[in-house]
């Protein structure tokens, strides 16, 4: 089998990077260069919205040498990524046209959520190291340009994980803004970090006892990474290690710790700002060591390439991470998670059973579990118009793993549980043909299931599906009395019916 040749490519807030990886074919990845160039977009666009044109010009140039270097690699396929310095620009689509017409690259732009996904799944391909630390209660400390993303982990299942916009360009610009001192700037970023910190401890945290604190950055990692390599004292330091290394940032000139750290003089204000956020959110939480395991966005970018090519299959469940996501959202707005558990099998029962009528695939599987888990979070708001309040509770919840648009699916698929489903022709021009079929196919599923627990009950147990002649029999298991699921399931069935053309039928069989 030959050696499948890859390109990541990461335009982030500070730097731009290309990595080339190798697939050998024994469910790995190697990295075979990796090319880094200094350009910091994110400044100009957390201060104006608009990246200039001096800086785009150098931000082509840069990429077409990228794409001389892939073609060299003769590399089978790539992707580029753009993150919050133009996922943030007031003209992204004009940026996205012009890098593509400049320079033959064709650039996505990754939503927060999946951006950290992404980290996150760069963290786990270090194997074992990740899946010793993961065990015990972690965090991860994801440290961006523009803001941080904090992921809390307990037995190796994702309990919460909250986006602050903390990043370091955007408080460097902050201290830029307002001048501030040299002998200020740390008082100044743990002021501006606690303001936010405060109720994320008192949301999230509460007396969790956070053990190891996975720290994500493009600033301090990478040298920590080189340093521990260079004197063997491992990946994992304790919290009193790293509050050495903080005394030894904290009492020198930049220049000192430019040669210390054998960086460019003015890297060090950013390493500063980072080694003060990951301090003060590591006593936050009283973690007792940190990890930086120096990996990057490309890293992410590969692997998720890779698991899609079925060339890398790891052992953790990151759809279970998603899933455990959606979870935490529903108890936060007292959902009741027996409800959920049971619709979610009756969906997936009734999706499963139907996989050659309704065209649909894994992706929308995962959307309509975190539907029927979502289903009626609104009602925290409201119990009038509960279809109308979960879709806004969904639209402004990140749900890590999902991008905008897949977000906006499930919002939509909860929303039309609750009400009219809306055939408007602008509703599916803005979402995009697609996603709007999608939307049709899983409410139809959603709300046939939710009928079937119309009572919140649980009657119908042991569901069976099968097509028949154009029928889809559903047969359950119980010897309670189901009018009233019987009543909503026929109510609901013409909808079903005009959106796959196939007609539902209940029948009850009675357990002896």
């Amino acid at each position: 089998m030959s050696v499948k040749t890859f390109a990541a490519i990461d335009v982030g807030s500070y730097e731009l990077t290309l990595k080339i990886f190798e697939f050998p074919g024994n469910n790995s990845m190697r990295e075979i260069d990796c090319v880094s160039r200094r350009l910091d977009l994110g400044s100009d666009t957390y201060a104006t919205g608009k990246i200039s044109n001096e800086k785009m010009d150098e931000l082509c140039r840069t990429l077409k040498d990228f794409w001389e270097i892939m073609r060299s690699y003769k590399v089978n396929d790539y992707k580029a990524y753009g993150t919050s310095a133009i996922r943030e620009t007031q003209n992204t689509t004009i940026v996205l046209d012009q890098i593509a017409q400049r320079t033959g690259i064709r650039m996505d732009i990754l939503g927060n959520s999946e951006q950290r996904f992404m980290d996150y799944k760069a963290a786990a391909s270090k194997g074992e190291s990740f899946r010793k630390v993961i065990e015990e209660k972690t965090a991860i400390l994801d440290i961006g340009g523009g803001s941080i993303q904090i992921s809390l982990f307990d037995n190796d299942t994702l309990v919460s994980t909250q986006n602050l916009r903390l990043g370091v360009l955007r408080i460097q610009e902050y201290l830029n803004r307002f001048a501030a001192k040299s002998f200020q700037k740390e008082d100044f970023i743990n002021e501006m970090a606690m303001a936010r910190l405060g109720t994320y401890k008192r949301m999230y945290l509460k007396d969790r006892e956070i053990k190891n604190l996975i720290v994500i950055d493009d600033y301090l990692s990478p040298w920590a990474v080189k340093k521990s390599a260079k004197n063997g004292s491992g990946p994992v330091m304790e919290a009193a290690e790293f509050d050495k290394l903080f005394e030894r940032l904290r009492g020198r000139d930049l220049g000192q710790i430019a040669a210390s750290m054998n960086m460019p003089q003015e890297r060090v204000p950013l390493v500063f700002i980072s080694a003060v956020l990951i301090r003060c959110i590591g006593q936050l939480m009283g973690a007792q060591r940190i990890w930086a395991p120096g990996v990057t966005l490309c890293d992410g970018i590969a692997y998720e390439y890779g698991e899609k090519m079925k060339m890398i299959q790891g052992e953790h469940d990151f759809e279970e991470d998603i899933i455990a996501c959606a979870v935490n959202i529903s108890k936060r707005y007292l959902g009741i998670r027996k409800r959920s558990e049971t619709l979610e099998n009756l969906t997936t029962v009734i999706f499963d059973s139907m996989k050659r009528i309704h065209g649909l695939g894994k992706r929308e599987r995962l959307y309509l579990r975190l539907a029927a888990i979502l289903h009626d979070c609104g009602k925290y708001v409201s119990l009038i118009n509960t279809g109308e309040t979960s879709y806004q509770i969904v639209m402004a919840t990140e749900i890590i793993g999902l991008s905008h648009q897949e977000r906006k699916i499930v919002a939509n698929v909860v929303r039309f549980n609750h009400s009219g489903f809306v055939y408007d022709g602008q509703q599916a021009d803005s979402m995009g043909r697609e996603a709007f079929l999608i939307v049709a196919k899983l409410t139809a599923i959603l709300r046939l299931a939710s009928s079937m627990d119309r009572s919140h009950r649980q009657k119908l147990q042991g569901l069976k599906a099968a097509l028949r002649d154009g029928q889809m029999i559903l047969t359950v298991d119980t010897q309670e009395d189901i009018t009233l699921e019987k009543g909503f399931f026929e109510a609901n069935r013409e909808f079903f019916k005009e959106v796959f053309s196939v007609e539902p039928v209940l029948k009850q069989r009675k357990i002896l």
